[in-house]
């Protein structure tokens, strides 16, 4: 019999009862080094005080009143991430998926406000991951996301990762933009190559389309800046954002630059909860903190130190490990072993890692950690390491 919840997940067999800092406790009270922050969403950690008490002041206040009205946490919000970054408008929304569908709307609109209702293609890259809904299956391109939904959404072309010149090629008189992740975290952790940002900039200006970021894994300081795309020194003309930004509260976002944000008028795109009351104040209260003086600094420092350890790590135990990459706090170790098996065996020893493509063992610990949380995370997986070798070598025997 189907259980009452869908299968669509495959969950290991551990309830979380309560959490603090970058801990989270089981129902018998046992202990885990959360390194996976539900996939790089808790980013102040639980139990954050100044997120609890932003939250529960305005639960007690007003949760929702729609978008018919004037939200005032909505409009600070938007203030000041236009204040601290490329955009000069923001949406706000409710998921990464959201996000992206309204970043490639906004795109398509762009040019048919222009007069180029034929400019309806985005071109995305192979490894890329920018969601769930039919479009972002679509955009993602990667077959076993899109099997078994029929076919795939018109619009949107794929190339290789980091190629220049494949980008080049697939521009044509139906192209609107392209969009990128500046680090790929659901397909295996991979950096864009900083120069590769840069070219892109400067192709779409050559050719007349949009540039556009998702930032929903490497926004709101992962990387050590308030945005990825930031290390590159381009500006973008939309991004979409989302995890991070409500500190695990269900939000999102599209900052975008005024040419692209004035094409969504009134009637042309809308969401029921994006940018309430609750939501808002929340998104609030996270960037308080990532804004904080020295806060994006210690991420950088914890993150060299962390990649220092992981690089030792690779070193000590190859046979298990081959590589390190990413950026910031969100790093991938290439596995020999199964990475599910890796995720396992982390999960045993108490640390919580997430998978991802490429065999990758996925690292996207909450942004308030410091190096005692680094140090015990690389401990554990030591001992991970010792156990799939020791596993593998007795399986050889």
């Amino acid at each position: 019999m189907i259980s009452a919840l869908m299968p669509n997940y495959n969950r290991a067999n551990v309830s979380f009862e309560h959490g603090q800092g970058a801990y989270l406790f089981d129902e018998a009270g046992r202990r885990y080094l959360d390194f996976g922050a539900g996939i790089a969403t808790s980013s102040l950690g639980h139990g954050h005080p100044h997120l609890v008490k932003a939250i529960a002041e305005q639960a007690a206040k007003v949760i929702h009143v729609s978008n018919l009205y004037r939200v005032k946490q909505a409009e600070r919000l938007a203030a000041r991430f236009v204040e601290t970054s490329f955009a000069d408008s923001v949406f706000f929304c409710n998921s990464g998926a959201e996000a992206n569908e309204g970043l490639v709307k906004a795109m398509r609109k762009t040019h048919a406000d222009a007069s180029h209702p034929e400019r309806t293609r985005v071109i995305c890259f192979e490894g890329a991951f920018h969601g769930r809904t039919l479009a972002m299956i679509s955009a993602t391109g990667n077959p076993k996301y899109l099997a078994g939904f029929g076919k795939p959404v018109e619009g949107f072309d794929h190339v290789a990762f980091n190629d220049i010149e494949a980008v080049r090629g697939a521009i044509g008189p139906e192209t609107a933009g392209v969009l990128v992740e500046p680090v790929q975290g659901e397909g295996g952790v991979r950096p864009a190559d900083l120069q590769f940002l840069r070219d892109l900039r400067a192709l779409c200006d050559e050719t007349g389309i949009l540039l556009g970021f998702d930032e929903v894994q490497s926004g709101m300081g992962r990387s050590g800046k308030l945005f990825a795309h930031e290390w590159a020194l381009v500006t973008p003309d939309v991004v979409s954002l989302a995890k991070g930004i409500g500190g695990g509260f269900p939000m999102a976002a599209v900052l975008a630059k005024e040419k692209v944000a004035k094409a969504l008028v009134p009637g042309s795109h809308g969401t029921t909860f994006g940018g309430g009351p609750l939501a808002c104040a929340a998104g609030n209260a996270v960037l308080d903190v990532i804004l904080a003086d020295g806060f994006l600094d210690q991420i950088q420092e914890t993150a060299a130190y962390l990649r220092a350890g992981l690089e030792a790590l690779v070193a000590a135990h190859g046979d298990v490990f081959t590589g390190v990459r990413g950026m910031g706090l969100l790093l991938g170790l290439k596995c020999t072993p199964p990475n599910g098996d890796v995720q396992n065996a982390a999960l045993a020893h108490g640390l919580l890692t997430v998978a991802a493509g490429d065999n990758v063992l996925r690292l996207a610990p909450p942004l308030i950690i410091g190096q005692a949380e680094c140090d015990e995370a690389l401990e554990l997986l030591g001992e991970v390491a010792e156990q799939m070798a020791a596993k593998t070598e007795a399986a050889a025997k």
